[in-house]
């Protein structure tokens, strides 16, 4: 593992986590991120992904016209309860796609509009689909190197493609995560301890999405008596005994934890960020990772969950990093 100095340093009021973190996703900064780099919506093509199983999830292909031929094609994971126009995403992917690489954005499972896509409900241990939907996305779009990164919990996914995607034949070349949550069970403690705003927004969020299943599936589900007055812990719960294979909400959160050494198998060259005043994400799960050479961790003392905001222009230092690493990761992969 090769841990770099950060070089972040923001000004106040930017010290604040947690205004990095509600700034992070904020309408006002999607606003600023569609200004500066209009060509991501604008050269945007909606792809239906076959995923395998009868599972299909919808993304967003974005081709660069800038050079004679892309730097690659990155595809990038929104967090959960976020989709493809999320703000973080939008900013990131307009900065890839202004440098020279296809962008493709991916939506998980009932994310933005695509509850009815599939029937069954979305939830965190759906790696095979992502795998499936990474190898549709290599088949139709030859672009190379092929990249992929994430944030939050888009993150976390990126993580688990790097370390199992090559065994199923993804040429992949790099892997980038942001904020990633490495111990789910500790990240939902973590989420019980932070202001109240935070699990308020996830719930909110949440039972809005839940509510939408239902509608489009009324003989599959029935929600309403959980969605009284729901907890993050109460609905995770029911949710995993009555709708997975799990049976134990530990059982579950362990299946998509990537602790300890975990990575360690990782040979996908890998950038993780992270913040140590993250508010959701404990900084304790990273300094306990085991990992290979092949990945790099950074840890800022500031930055909030998936902010690294400079300052009022909203502009963000992990656009600039998740850049850098791209560019060095396909880069080495042309001369290889």
């Amino acid at each position: 593992m090769s841990a770099q100095p950060n070089g972040y340093a923001p000004n106040w009021p930017f010290t604040d986590p947690h205004l990095q973190s509600v700034l992070a996703s904020s309408g006002l900064r999607g606003w600023s991120a569609r200004r500066r780099y209009p060509d991501l919506a604008a050269l945007a093509q909606p792809v239906l992904l076959d995923c395998g199983d009868n599972v299909r999830l919808l993304g967003f292909h974005s081709a660069q016209h800038r050079l004679p031929q892309a730097k690659g094609l990155v595809v990038l994971i929104h967090g959960w309860e976020g989709c493809a126009d999320s703000s973080y995403l939008l900013a990131t992917g307009g900065r890839l796609l202004d440098a020279g690489f296809d962008v493709f954005r991916l939506q998980l499972r009932d994310h933005g509009d695509t509850h009815h896509l599939n029937e069954e409900l979305f939830h965190s241990c759906r790696l095979p689909e992502v795998l499936g939907a990474m190898a549709d996305i290599a088949r139709r779009f030859p672009t190379r190197p092929l990249l992929v990164g994430g944030f939050s919990l888009g993150g976390n996914f990126a993580l688990r493609v790097g370390l199992h995607g090559p065994q199923q034949g993804l040429p992949l070349a790099g892997v980038v995560a942001v904020c990633p949550p490495i111990n789910p069970k500790h990240s939902m403690e973590a989420i019980e301890r932070a202001p109240f705003v935070y699990e308020w927004y996830f719930i909110r969020k949440w039972t809005r999405s839940l509510r939408r299943k239902q509608a489009l599936f009324p003989q599959h589900y029935r929600f309403e008596s959980w969605l009284r007055k729901p907890t993050l812990r109460s609905l995770t719960d029911q949710l995993v005994c009555e709708y997975t294979e799990y049976g134990h909400m530990d059982r579950y959160l362990d299946g998509y934890s990537v602790e300890g050494d975990r990575l360690a198998p990782m040979q996908v060259p890998t950038t993780i960020l992270a913040a140590s005043d993250d508010p959701v994400i404990p900084i304790g799960d990273f300094h306990e990772l085991v990992v290979s050479d092949s990945t790099e961790l950074q840890l800022t003392d500031h930055g909030g969950h998936c902010g690294y905001l400079t300052g009022p222009r909203l502009r963000s230092w992990a656009e600039e990093r998740f850049l850098g690493a791209m560019e060095r990761y396909a880069g080495g992969a042309q001369f290889q």
